[in-house]
This record gives structure tokens, C-alpha cells and sequence, in this order.
């Protein structure tokens, strides 16, 4: 159906190149011209060799999963021509050793706050089942093996 790209570069820049004595910061370019700078989670790798100030992989998975969420239940509330005045998820990811053993991200909780305004609005039943339509919408959770758990609040 489509494809989608993403290019990632790093450079070591004259810097040290030993054992696990190295910069991990690196670039994300977007074909719409995005650029983001990336770098190992401090929580992963300890600084100097990580930058905080930097966008990690494991922040912009649970981010990518919130964004792809919030963007099919915006796209349903509007063809239920329900009003949505904001949308602020302050989405968090878990990490922890799966059922094999190995580190992953295990556990994704969305935690969208909406707010609607207009004529209509939504019962509470009606805002679970947008949640539950967009998440069964969403190409990324259903790309993933992480759980994903909705707490909307409303």
C-alpha cells in the first residue's frame, strides 16, 4: 500500500572509537525535510556518550504509538462530527525483560486527556468506543507485540 523512510546517520567526528567509549548521538531525516537529533537513552547509555536534550528510539516508539492513536481517534471523533478543542497524551512506555528474557518495551500507556466542545458531545461510552476503534486502527499497535493499554480520561 505505501511505503514509509526514514534515514539514520551517525558520525564518529574524530572522536574515540573503543568498546562502548563513543558518542551515540546521530540524526533522523524525514523525506518532508524533519530533521531530529537522536541518541541512546541516558537510561541505556550512561553520559557523555548519550544527550538527554536528544530524542531516544525508545521515546519515539511509545510517542509514534500515542501520535498514530491520536490521529485515528481525531480522524473518527470528526466523522461522528464530534468536536475535539484538544488532544494531550502524555503517553508512557515500560521497559522490562519480556518472556524470553530480553530487554523490551513491554507495556505502552496511552493516557489522552480530550477536550470536546460544540452541540454534541460525547457520552463517556461513546469517547471508550472511539478509543477502542482507533486502537484497533492503528497501523502501529497493530505492528507491535507490546501491550497497549488506553486510560483515557474524560
Amino acid at each position: 500500500m505505501s511505503e514509509h523512510s526514514a534515514t539514520v546517520q551517525w558520525q564518529r567526528r574524530q572522536a574515540m572509537f573503543i568498546d562502548s567509549h563513543y558518542s551515540r548521538e546521530h540524526t533522523w531525516q524525514f523525506d518532508g525535510g524533519a530533521e531530529i537529533a537522536a541518541s541512546a537513552s541516558p537510561q541505556v547509555v550512561p553520559m557523555p556518550y548519550s544527550n538527554a536534550a536528544c530524542v531516544d528510539p525508545e521515546e519515539a516508539f511509545v510517542a509514534s504509538l500515542a501520535s498514530c492513536h491520536m490521529l485515528w481517534f481525531l480522524a473518527i471523533a470528526a466523522k461522528k462530527k464530534f468536536v475535539v478543542d484538544t488532544y494531550c497524551d502524555r503517553a508512557l512506555g515500560k521497559m522490562a525483560k519480556d518472556p524470553s528474557g530480553r530487554l523490551a518495551i513491554v507495556q505502552v500507556c496511552l493516557r489522552p486527556q480530550i477536550t470536546f466542545t460544540g452541540d454534541s458531545l460525547p457520552s463517556p461510552e461513546q469517547i471508550a468506543q472511539m478509543h477502542k476503534a482507533a486502537h484497533h486502527s492503528c497501523f502501529l499497535a497493530n505492528s507491535v507485540k507490546s501491550k497497549i493499554i488506553i486510560n483515557a480520561v474524560f
